[in-house]
């Protein structure tokens, strides 16, 4: 694999927390320029810890971290693959802090170095294009969840990532805003991660969905053929379908 493509290289990492055995157990993962993962499991099984670990939240117990190809091991390594990876959280609410939609969005880039009047601009651009214009004054704790939702990508979306980490986007939300995020993650020519329960959508938007279990993740892109009469990658993981 040519190394100047592949953007996350994680081996041998666990990781626990305090009193508790280990979430992770010896994982590896190798993530290159243009792939698209869908990522699965049960609850408590380490998919949100492990995006953790690849921002430097957490620090695993073990393990090694390559990311751009440089080892991240301090918090200063990991200064720099903030400003690339951009994470959706799970919960809107941790994501969303600034009184209005226009500060929210424009804070990642006011961040990153760039004036005010660029920053609003990159924010009116990227609300415009998940079809939020007019969201601008609204105020954050008003939204709906959907609402939210969507301004909470507009954040890491308008930090112009190389990379997004995507913790159950579409999760609880209606039918309507799970197209709008479908079809606008489709769109993107990004690179992302994304965990999700929910296997129709990580069949249609992502190229190879993985399980996670016992601490690792398992690379079974196998078509199964199984009783709902159709095929796609990993259909031995038992999932439901909408």
């Amino acid at each position: 694999m040519d190394s100047n493509n592949l953007f996350i290289n994680l081996t041998d990492i666990s990781f626990s927390y305090p009193g508790s055995p280990n979430v992770l157990e010896g994982l590896d993962l190798r993530f290159s320029r243009n792939e698209k993962i869908g990522l699965m499991g049960p609850n408590g099984c380490g998919k949100t810890t492990l995006f953790h670990i690849i921002m430097g939240l957490l620090k695993p117990l073990s393990g090694k971290i390559e990311i751009f190809g440089k080892t991240a091991k301090e918090e200063k390594d990991f200064i720099d693959v903030r400003r690339k990876i951009g994470l959706l959280f799970q919960d809107a609410d941790d994501q969303l802090f600034s009184p209005t939609v226009l500060e929210d969005v424009a804070f990642g880039p006011l961040n990153l170095g760039k004036s005010r009047v660029e920053a609003i601009d990159i924010a009116r651009k990227t609300l415009d294009f998940l079809g939020l214009s007019g969201f601008e004054d609204r105020f954050t704790y008003k939204l709906s969840g959907g609402e939210k939702r969507l301004v909470s990508l507009a954040t890491v979306l308008a930090m112009e990532p190389e990379i997004l980490l995507l913790d159950e986007p579409t999760t609880g939300l209606d039918e309507k805003t799970k197209t709008k995020i479908k079809k606008t993650l489709s769109e993107l020519d990004l690179s992302y991660i994304l965990i999700s329960h929910e296997f129709d959508l990580l069949s249609e938007i992502t190229d190879s969905i993985y399980t996670m279990d016992k601490g690792k993740i398992i690379f079974d892109e196998k078509v199964h053929l199984h009783e709902h009469l159709h095929a796609h990658p990993h259909g031995s993981y038992r999932h439901e379908h909408e």
